[in-house]
């Protein structure tokens, strides 16, 4: 039998667990940049499987759950696929990890949200100035590969 998938509550409250020992770059709680993802999922029309994706989207990236985790998760399919599209590779090229995205349904909203937070002046602006340019155009390169505007 099938567990039943974790409510978006319950993905919530596991995400800032996981997440809440980590910072940002800036210093600040990284269970911020979760929620602005998943309010920008949620603003821009996504689902409950892609707003789930976005609490969970760094997870496995940043070593908070492990893959085996998100494997035996009681996830909807769908959240997990969107999970493992947005999940960076060691050593892959970004052009295999946009196709990835594309490739996967609801993955890109997902994406696009993050993007959104990441590239967010206010939020750049706190950071030196090296880190700053080099984030705006990884950032910039990201959303072409996507296919959007800048």
């Amino acid at each position: 039998m099938t567990p039943t998938p974790l409510s978006l509550p319950e993905v919530e409250a596991l995400a800032r667990t996981a997440h809440a020992a980590q910072t940002d770059k800036a210093g600040r709680p990284y269970t911020e940049h979760l929620a602005a993802v998943a309010e920008g999922v949620r603003v821009r029309g996504g689902d409950p499987d892609q707003i789930a994706a976005a609490w969970l989207h760094d997870a496995v990236e940043d070593h908070a759950l492990t893959a085996d985790w998100l494997t035996a998760a009681p996830l909807t399919a769908r959240t997990r696929a969107i999970v493992l599209a947005v999940t960076k590779r060691p050593g892959e090229p970004p052009e295999a990890y946009a196709r990835r995205i594309l490739d996967t349904p609801g993955a890109l909203l997902v994406k696009q949200a993050d993007l959104a937070h990441n590239a967010d002046p206010g939020r750049l602006a706190v950071l030196d100035e090296e880190t700053r340019k080099r984030l705006t155009e990884k950032y910039a390169r990201m959303r072409a590969l996507l296919g959007q505007s800048a």
